[in-house]
């Protein structure tokens, strides 16, 4: 099956269509989000076409197609008119036969890891840098070899990154540009 993955939208009309335009060409079954819906945030810049209305009725005409976590700019005014769940800190999933802890990353990341296995995969959105990378990372009492990954920021891409969303296709993950340009590619 087939996955879609973005994180920080922040209210940006331009860059919801265009993920939404990504996910309808993606033929994937799910948008999973991973945080920062509809608020831009005080240590960020206003994205292009700010319009966070607009995207509450974007998002809401999938909401039977969206899994969410909550990002550190979503509130509980957020959830009150959003027709999908979005104010939980992260999110379980068995995809493919392999376990997704999915968060933002404001509070789980590769520096401060949830309970994990060895294999299992940690995917967050937050720093809007993508990533997509196999690590050994500590819990504080052990170390356990894992999947780290970022499908960047859809709206407010930084350290010179272009605007992404990632495809999960089988056990293939795919950060792709909105242009439909490969960024990063790894086999979980």
């Amino acid at each position: 099956m087939k996955y879609m993955f973005a994180s920080d939208i922040h209210g940006s009309a331009y860059y919801c269509r265009k993920t939404l335009d990504a996910f309808d060409a993606s033929g994937a079954e799910r948008l999973i989000l991973l945080g920062d819906l509809l608020y831009h945030g005080p240590r960020n810049d206003l994205p292009k076409d700010y319009a966070p209305k607009e995207v509450i009725a974007m998002l809401n005409g999938l909401r039977d197609r969206i899994y969410a976590v909550r990002g550190n700019c979503d509130t509980e005014v957020d959830q009150m008119v959003l027709q999908f769940p979005i104010l939980a800190d992260y999110a379980l999933f068995v995809l493919n036969g392999i376990t997704f802890y999915a968060t933002h990353g404001h509070i789980f990341n590769q520096d401060h890891i949830p309970p994990m296995q060895d294999g299992d995969v940690l995917v967050h959105g937050h720093t809007h840098l993508l990533k997509a990378e196999n690590m050994e990372c500590a819990d504080g009492e052990r170390t356990v070899s894992i999947t780290v990954l970022n499908p960047g920021s859809t709206s407010i891409p930084k350290g010179g990154n272009p605007a992404t969303y990632a495809i999960l296709d089988g056990r293939t993950f795919t950060i792709f540009t909105f242009e439909g340009e490969k960024v990063k590619e790894i086999e979980l």
